[in-house]
């Protein structure tokens, strides 16, 4: 009868083994689940930022993405937050540039390059801007001319020369064409003499 003997367990020796090294109190495991939720927090907290800022007041896509870069998320979610916003309409720049229309110029009295001076502060894309100022009526002589006149009649102390100056300044920083605001300031000084309102006195 034969017998088999077992041979001895081998014990693998040291070389055999890949080396493996674990931070103190954690496995590799442990480490990444940890990074993933810290990514996740973060990412929250960037969403969160964003929509609290846009609870305020609209926001374009370039400011929206200049925010979230403040944060400390990587670039891809940036991108992902970006595109899931502008899905859901958080995100939208055409309403966003029909608002700047209505604040700055039906309200405000600015002129187009006004207007398109501000959407692009706002960072909107330069076509946008082009087809909305497309839109505007065609009135920058009108509006000017209305500005002129209600503005004139808070300089009766001054002289024609000064109102000259200071209307023009004041209709040129609303961003009207100089031709535009050329005509605009000789009806309020025309309006100012037929009313009777001169003076003599300069000012500077």
């Amino acid at each position: 009868m034969v017998r088999f003997e077992a041979s001895p367990e081998r014990t693998p020796d040291r070389a055999d083994l890949a080396p493996v090294t674990y931070l103190p109190g954690a496995s590799p495991a442990e480490q990444a689940a940890d990074a993933v939720d810290e990514a996740a927090e973060e990412r929250e907290h960037a969403e969160k930022l964003l929509l609290q800022r846009l609870r305020g007041r609209s926001l374009s896509v370039s400011e929206a993405e200049k925010l979230l870069r403040s944060t400390d998320i990587d670039e891809e979610a940036v991108q992902e937050i970006l595109e899931r916003f502008a899905e859901l309409h958080y995100l939208d720049e055409e309403k966003l540039a029909d608002q700047i229309m209505h604040s700055h110029h039906e309200r405000k009295g600015l002129g187009r390059s006004g207007v398109a001076a501000e959407m692009r502060q706002r960072g909107l894309d330069a076509e946008l801007i082009a087809e909305k100022l497309d839109e505007m009526p065609d009135d920058e002589a009108e509006r000017a001319t209305e500005l002129a006149l209600k503005r004139v009649q808070q300089l009766d102390r001054f002289d024609d020369a000064t109102i000259d100056r200071r209307l023009t300044g004041f209709l040129m920083r609303k961003g009207y064409a100089s031709s535009v605001v050329r005509d605009a300031v000789k009806a309020a000084l025309a309006s100012r003499r037929g009313s009777g309102r001169t003076s003599t006195v300069r000012f500077r």
